[in-house]
């Protein structure tokens, strides 16, 4: 996913409905490719959903420049942006939820580490 035109800060790109399933279904899903498209979903993650839309598409970044969000009681997940993002730049999400989180993701990435303790590699304009 590459932004067409320059993003400010705070800007949602999209807001997509999701498929919920339980955790039946999940682990029938963790069986298959799709494993690497869903998100944990419910308040007490015991859920999964299927993101429709582009968001299953972003790529991931321990320091992404955006971010989702999920809301339980709409079934949506949006994604917006955490920083300026310049026309032609590609837009990542960080899969761990928030945008800066450096836990490990369940395969190698190819990102950057994770910003040192303090530090925001995310400059407002």
């Amino acid at each position: 996913m590459f932004a067409k035109t320059a993003l400010k800060k705070n800007t949602v790109i999209e807001m997509a409905p999701v498929i919920v399933m339980n955790i039946k279904d999940r682990k029938l899903l963790d069986e298959t490719l799709l494993h690497d498209y869903i998100f944990e979903w419910g308040e007490k993650s015991d859920q999964c959903c299927m993101a429709l839309g582009y968001v299953p598409l972003y790529n991931h970044s321990y320091q992404s420049n955006c971010e989702y969000e999920m809301n339980f009681k709409e079934q949506t997940i949006s994604v917006k942006t955490v920083s300026n993002v310049k026309a032609g730049e590609e837009l990542f999400i960080n899969y761990n939820g928030d945008w800066n989180n450096g836990k490990k993701v369940w395969f190698e990435a190819v990102s950057p580490a994770p910003p040192k303790k303090g530090s925001s590699p995310h400059k407002t304009q």
